[in-house]
């Protein structure tokens, strides 16, 4: 066994990714206050073949130097929109056909395990502020919420760790469909 190097993983260029065919699935970042957090977010969407990345609030936008950081070049690759509102996007993404799930602990959520993704809909997954989660103001017109199932003392776990978790398990059950 060896590691490969980074000119045999065989990767896409930019040009080439931005040509792909993608997952129809979009992340929200709604009031992210780590820019590290919001760099780790454009990696993993790239990692992951994500169409797009809806950035709001008080969330960093790129140029930023603590984005490029975490994002080692995925700011450039991934297609990313700033939007003000967090309820005017997702209002507008339930209206372009996109079923909105956010990502949050609530008297309602299910599981991720029993999430069970649809290859042809369409999703947008919002992603929480690091100590208030998600804007209230979304919950009454989200299609629901997803919780991932946790066994230790803490209440949550990063947001960009849980990005990773999420559009992980996600990509996993549709391609087991295929």
């Amino acid at each position: 066994m060896k590691k490969l190097k980074l000119n045999e993983l065989n990767r896409a260029k930019i040009e080439e990714y931005s040509k792909q065919e993608k997952f129809p699935v979009v992340i929200v970042l709604d009031n992210i206050r780590s820019a590290m957090n919001v760099g780790s977010f454009f990696r993993t969407a790239d990692g992951f073949g994500i169409e797009k990345i809806y950035i709001c609030g008080i969330s960093a936008c790129p140029p930023h130097k603590e984005i490029s950081k975490t994002a080692i070049g995925a700011d450039k690759s991934v297609e990313w929109e700033y939007k003000n509102d967090i309820v005017n996007c997702v209002k507008e993404l339930k209206n372009s056909g996109y079923l909105v799930f956010g990502i949050e602990q609530t008297d309602s959520s299910i599981f991720l395990n029993d999430f069970s993704p649809l290859k042809d809909n369409k999703y947008a997954f919002v992603f929480g502020n690091e100590v208030d989660g998600i804007s209230d103001d979304i919950l009454p017109i989200i299609d629901s919420a997803i919780e991932i199932p946790q066994f230790g003392t803490k209440h949550s776990f990063n947001v960009a760790v849980t990005g990773g978790i999420v559009l992980w398990d996600y990509v996993s059950k549709v391609l087991e469909k295929d």
